[in-house]
């Protein structure tokens, strides 16, 4: 098995914006790249109007979301795989470059300025504790 990046993605432009630059250094070093994202638990429901019921859950939520952006990315790098995983988005991202002996993590500076800085951000916290190399995109 080759090279592979990990790139964390939770819907936002900004995540989008990682996941681009992870696709463009995943093309360039020839590695996969694997889009993931977290949700919190497998809360869902069903919604129900008149005689239609919809089902919903976090996970399908996550699961559609990470497909999209992998399809979307798809043109720019051959190799590439998402996946949904329940927990804390650090957690997470550092759970699969484990998983995966992982070359690099790449993460988005979101929340890296004022209060989100000295509460924490999810760059901060996988920067300190990724078992791989660290890519913060800037995207703000």
């Amino acid at each position: 098995m080759g090279e592979i990046i990990v790139v964390g993605v939770d819907g936002s432009e900004t995540a989008l914006e990682a996941a681009r630059t992870a696709a463009r250094l995943a093309a360039g070093m020839g590695a996969s790249l694997r889009v993931v994202t977290a949700y919190d638990g497998d809360t869902g429901g069903v919604v129900a109007i008149g005689s239609d019921r919809w089902m919903f859950s976090d996970a399908a939520q996550a699961e559609i979301m990470t497909a999209d952006i992998a399809r979307l990315l798809g043109t720019t790098t051959s190799e590439i795989s998402c996946a949904a995983v329940p927990g804390k988005p650090q957690d997470v991202l550092i759970g699969e470059a484990e998983r995966l002996n992982a070359k690099l993590i790449v993460v988005g500076n979101r929340r890296m300025q004022g209060l989100g800085r000295v509460l924490g951000s999810v760059a901060n916290t996988v920067a300190h504790n990724a078992p791989c190399d660290v890519y913060i995109v800037k995207t703000t």
